[in-house]
């Protein structure tokens, strides 16, 4: 009683009080107990994950995987009475790899199979493949040096690693992905008649990643595609001890139409302000080569679970809350850009979203977007986190899905697991059901739940 009392004087005379007396910490922290509970012992996103990745598969837009994978999410949040469940139209790209890439390095007498993959959205080689000279640089700046005459007719082989000393692997991603997106066209300025680029991951193995790139306006197109590590190493010594060297590779891809799909949406409706909406999400799509677990299978049964395991606590949400699969992340960004638009057009607000597009692993903090006031009001629970090895509070981004949501002013969070591992299986074949931990993804699930019970309960 007496700290009641001296509570109370304090807040008369202004001054701010603790965390502790700011919000029911003891009734929160009992219910995030509950929630971590619910998730490690009756989690189903595991299993509902090895139904994506192992019975469905591949799921990049536009494919029959796609559309299974719509199918099947649709399903689940039904067979779970979420209060409502629909699809939204979304016309996406329409890219196949078709046949198997084929890759060679010549020297001499000496030919070395190499594993390639197309770069998503990539021309194909001419029929039976394209042969040349290769020219090896690591900067756009380092090629425009090398100018026309050394570079007209060759292939381009753009070889600048991820940077292993960034402790944050997605700096080091960020500082070498723009060979993978803007590299073709590049090299084309100057008269290249190919483009390979080093695959994006610090591991070196015999996976090559794959991911979207794109032509510049008015550019010569040139067919594009991404050597595995390994085979970067292989080409990078040939050159060095045989500059006349030599690279032959062949593929198969081609843009189609734009597809139909959707996203998926599946609600809880708010019993205070059912008008009010906080999302959670994740990309449905991946890359057509991989099972597609940590990116980002993981991240869109995450994001089922956290609204499930509320609603199967009983927890009645003062706002809405959405489950969204969003579709065609990896090559256009058609889903989240629709899914804004429609909020807009609905005239619906959106208090908070929060996206799982870093991997299955072990979920370590939160990216806020928002005012410092909104990211202050999040950091007053970092106690609460904190138990679970969750200490982070602020430091990144939102997500590419949500981001359009931003201009509505929209406070976005994206959830940030320790990521040490995740571009070893960023868009490779690797990225497998097997290389996703239960109990990592039921954490993430976990503190995605507790998030979005604490944004409901005390907003911003």
């Amino acid at each position: 009683m007496k700290k009641f009392y001296a509570a109370l004087s304090l807040s008369m005379l202004g001054i701010a009080l603790p965390v502790s007396a700011q919000t029911d910490f003891q009734a929160d922290s009992v219910f995030i107990r509950k929630i971590y509970n619910t998730a490690l012992s009756e989690g189903k996103s595991y299993e509902w994950l090895r139904h994506l990745t192992q019975q469905i598969g591949p799921r990049l837009s536009g494919s029959e995987g796609a559309a299974k994978a719509v199918v099947y999410t649709k399903s689940v949040m039904e067979g779970e009475h979420f209060d409502q469940v629909f699809l939204q139209n979304v016309m996406v790209p329409h890219w196949v790899r078709g046949a198997k890439e084929k890759a060679q390095i010549v020297s001499g007498k000496q030919k070395t199979e190499v594993p390639i993959a197309a770069l998503g959205g990539s021309i194909a080689t001419p029929k039976g493949g394209i042969k040349a000279k290769v020219i090896e640089v690591k900067t756009f700046q380092q090629l425009r040096e090398l100018g026309t005459e050394k570079v007209k007719g060759k292939i381009v082989f753009f070889n600048r690693p991820m940077d292993p000393t960034k402790i944050n692997t997605f700096e080091a991603y960020a500082g070498a992905v723009e060979q993978r997106g803007a590299g073709a066209s590049e090299a084309a300025k100057l008269g290249a008649i190919g483009s390979i680029t080093r695959s994006m991951t610090t591991r070196l193995d015999d996976f090559p990643h794959t991911g979207s790139m794109r032509y510049a306006a008015g550019a010569h197109m040139i067919p594009a595609a991404a050597i595995s590590t390994n085979g970067a190493e292989l080409l990078s010594k040939a050159l060095k001890d045989n500059p006349d060297t030599e690279l032959y590779f062949e593929q198969n891809c081609e843009t189609l139409p734009d597809a139909p799909s959707h996203n998926v949406v599946g609600e809880l409706k708010g019993k205070t302000n059912p008008a009010q909406y906080i999302a959670v999400g994740g990309h449905l799509d991946s890359w057509d080569f991989a099972q597609g677990a940590h990116d980002d299978g993981s991240g869109c049964v995450q994001s089922i679970e956290a609204v499930r395991i509320l609603k199967a606590m009983g927890y009645q949400p003062n706002n809405t809350l959405r489950a969204v699969m969003f579709m065609n992340e990896e090559n256009g960004m058609r889903g989240g850009i629709t899914y804004a638009d429609s909020a807009k057009s609905k005239k619906e607000t959106h208090i908070a979203a929060i996206e799982s597009d870093h991997g299955g692993f072990s979920p370590r903090g939160f990216g806020i977007v928002g005012t410092a006031a909104q990211k202050a009001k999040i950091q007053q629970w970092t106690k609460l986190f904190a138990a679970y090895g969750i200490h982070e509070l602020g430091p990144g981004g939102g997500g590419a899905d949500i981001g359009p949501l931003a201009q509505q002013g929209t406070v976005l969070l994206g959830l940030m697991p320790d990521t040490q591992r995740y571009f070893d299986y960023h868009h490779a074949a690797s990225d497998r059901f097997e290389a996703v931990s239960r109990r990592e993804l039921e954490l993430g699930a976990a503190a995605m739940a507790s998030m979005l019970y604490l944004i409901d309960k005390y907003g911003f």
